[in-house]
């Protein structure tokens, strides 16, 4: 086993710190006492108590979390049902349109994406507003849904799935009971990766949103031009709190699963 050098350990250092370093600037200086939020004027938890006092701020911070709690669950959906279809349908008439409308979100800019969506909003006479974002998030993040879960169907045991068909379990019960239970922890990682993106989206939102459906990035955005207030390090600092929070969650429940899956796997061998 080659040992780490000087060098290397330098380099994760710096990679880490260039992109941690000023997320944990931003969660120390939540707790400043200063307005000033360039000087240090100790510790206090006096702009948490300001946030919840911020109606507009905590408004558009519950129309995100609604928006990317919807929108993650619909793509997770759509998502996986393209991924199997990618994976198990073979070589199927249309499949290579049906991939590139798929992946186009990937490759394609943001303020494309969000100036075609509210064309097609406005051709078709529909008011914008908190459905149109959710209807945007949705056709924004599902095709990395389909990469998170098509990624592990691509490496399933089929034969699991051919034996539970063999004993009579019908093509739909086969993938509740087998097939999803077996590739939960790539839907689950590919909902937070959704959910996070979702929380995350200004430029899709920016275009598609409407009166009374501002979201927390546009009214960040918003304020941040008139100067950055202290409230807004502590609603950052809170989102920040829940993200990390489901990025463990999700490692956790992937952790369990396969201990719980090695167990199993053990007694079957016995």
């Amino acid at each position: 086993m080659r040992k780490a050098s000087w060098f290397n350990v330098g380099s994760v250092a710096l990679g880490l710190a260039f992109l941690y370093l000023p997320i944990v600037i931003l969660v120390i200086y939540s707790f400043n006492a200063s307005r000033l939020v360039t000087v240090w004027g100790g510790w206090s938890t006096r702009w948490y108590s300001e946030l919840i006092a911020d109606r507009a701020m905590l408004e558009s911070a519950w129309v995100t979390l609604r928006i990317a709690l919807l929108s993650a669950t619909a793509a997770t959906v759509l998502g996986t049902l393209a991924a199997i279809a990618l994976v198990r349908f073979g070589r199927f008439r249309g499949r290579l349109l049906f991939s590139g409308m798929v992946y186009a979100p990937l490759v394609m800019p943001e303020v494309i994406t969000g100036l075609a969506l509210l064309l097609l909003f406005v051709a078709v006479d529909v008011d914008r507003g908190f459905w149109t974002i959710t209807i945007a998030h949705t056709t924004l993040i599902t095709c990395f849904v389909t990469v998170v879960v098509q990624s592990r169907l691509v490496t399933f045991d089929v034969s699991l799935e051919e034996a539970a068909m063999d004993l009579g379990c019908p093509p739909l019960r086969t993938f509740l009971t087998v097939t999803l239970p077996l590739i939960w922890p790539a839907v689950a990682a590919g909902w937070m990766l959704a959910f996070t993106l979702s929380l995350d989206d200004l430029v899709v939102a920016s275009f598609t949103t409407g009166p009374g459906a501002t979201t927390l990035p546009i009214r960040i955005y918003s304020e941040v031009r008139l100067g950055v207030k202290p409230e807004i390090n502590a609603i950052c600092s809170i989102l920040i709190a829940i993200v990390a929070t489901g990025i463990v969650g999700a490692s956790l429940l992937a952790k369990f699963h396969d201990v719980g899956r090695g167990g199993i796997g053990g007694l079957a061998a016995r």
